[in-house]
């Protein structure tokens, strides 16, 4: 009887595997040939499962996404029910940011694949959507008078705190101080 192969599974694997490539190496390490190395199978079961570079980066980023709403989820729970909007927006965005070691591999990971999409815009138009709506959710909780361009704002100031985080420019402290003294200003 053939032995029952898990497909995700050997995905998530290779996933896991592209993801500590590039944490430790840099996206341009990446490779077919790299990421099987470091998952510890062959490059044709890479190539058996993304038949491109680009599949590979985008089901990566997925599992980043989805280890990152965990993340999220799991910080908003420990919120009750119904917190104040202010709250949510500040435990969401902290839960985002790579603020401790648990969470940097994940944030170089992201910043990598922002970096890669910027030069192929085609190949996470899912990226686009999620980023659309997690405006759209930040637009919807911010107190009147402020709308898309400031959720925009805030979701900039986020990255842009993920960036200097993740180059040691500011410790977890000034990044938290930063995203308090704007959502200050935002919610008064």
């Amino acid at each position: 009887m053939p032995k029952k192969v898990d497909h995700q599974e050997r995905r998530t694997l290779i996933a896991d595997a592209l993801m500590r490539v590039a944490a430790d190496q840099g996206l341009e390490a990446v490779s077919l040939r790299h990421v099987a190395a470091e998952a510890g199978v062959s490059a044709g079961m890479v190539q058996h499962y993304f038949r491109t570079k680009d599949e590979m980066m985008a089901f990566a980023l997925s599992v980043v996404r989805e280890r990152s709403q965990i993340r999220v989820t799991e910080a908003i729970a420990g919120l009750g029910v119904d917190p104040p909007p202010r709250l949510l927006l500040r435990t969401m965005i902290a839960a985002l940011l790579p603020l401790d070691e648990g969470t940097r591999d994940d944030g170089r990971v992201a910043l990598a694949f922002l970096a890669y999409l910027a030069v192929r815009p085609a190949a996470a138009p899912s990226l686009r959507e999620g980023t659309r709506q997690f405006t759209g959710f930040i637009a919807g909780i911010l107190p009147d008078g402020h709308g898309a361009a400031a959720a925009a704002g805030l979701l900039a100031l986020m990255e842009g705190l993920g960036v200097y985080l993740l180059g040691g420019q500011y410790t977890a402290e000034q990044a938290l101080d930063a995203l308090d003294a704007h959502l200050d200003l935002l919610f008064g």
